[in-house]
């Protein structure tokens, strides 16, 4: 769906509303907190210091503002009491934010106290891998040239990537097309056009990418055990590029298109 001007504007605020949620996480201690805790925290600082909603509470029938997604948790990870974030752990949380009718999301995974070299690698990976196929965004590109960076990077660096889940289309509903697969052939699928815009958000696996979903009907984990990690942007393709919606400040000058 191609957003106006106009639209684009919203999207940019809500953007910016979301990256400041992170911005907040980024200074809080979170060794030793429940994943319920920090998702009241967030719900708090959305609602009530920012004048937002949090698009993901009720979506669904989901009960929660985030996914607090823990080691080999893939995604969806329900937050409760008993899941107290501990030194070593590493964690995806995934956030949304509607302001002004129109929905921004994005993720990050937390390295939590002294992580081990093997799960920090893993994280820069995936990292990394989410700017492969955001810096393949450009007018006249192809949904496939974004799968194709994302894989390649995961691949060469001996991770495999989740196909169950992809990124989406979004704006003023949570889930719009086009899909965003995280693997691919270059010069194939839909054209990207100006005033596209989406989210990009590859889930690696340590080990195999076969996952599982538990039996709470939300949380899903890798089946083999192996570590998880994800980070997700929104963007919108320009007239010459790429734009981060969800760019935080410790990221301007290093990735922005």
């Amino acid at each position: 769906m191609i957003k106006s001007s106009g639209e684009l504007a919203l999207m940019a605020e809500s953007g910016r509303l979301l990256a400041s949620v992170f911005e907040l996480l980024d200074r809080t201690p979170l060794v030793g907190r429940s994943t319920l805790e920090i998702n009241d925290m967030v719900e708090r600082f959305i609602v009530h210091d920012l004048g937002a909603r949090p698009a993901s509470k009720g979506q669904y029938g989901y009960g929660f503002v985030l996914n607090a997604s823990v080691n080999d948790v893939v995604c969806h990870g329900v937050p409760s009491q008993t899941s107290i974030l501990k030194d070593g752990d590493i964690v995806n949380l995934d956030i949304t934010l509607e302001k002004n009718g129109y929905i921004a999301d994005s993720s990050k995974t937390y390295l939590i106290g002294k992580v081990n070299p093997a799960a920090r690698r893993l994280v820069q990976t995936a990292y990394d891998a989410m700017w492969m196929g955001i810096q393949a965004v450009r007018p006249g590109a192809r949904l496939g040239d974004i799968g194709w960076a994302i894989e390649r990077h995961a691949k060469r660096n001996g991770y495999s990537v989740v196909r169950e889940f992809c990124g989406h289309g979004i704006g003023k509903e949570m889930h719009e097309e086009p899909q965003i697969l995280h693997f691919g052939k270059p010069g194939t699928g839909p054209i990207l056009r100006r005033g596209m815009v989406f989210t990009i958000e590859p889930m690696l696996n340590r080990g195999r990418r076969n996952v599982k979903t538990e039996a709470d009907g939300w949380t899903v984990s890798t089946k083999d055990g192996s570590l998880s990690a994800q980070f997700e942007h929104t963007v919108a393709v320009t007239d010459s590029g790429v734009s981060v919606l969800t760019l935080r400040r410790d990221e301007t000058g290093r990735h922005a298109a």
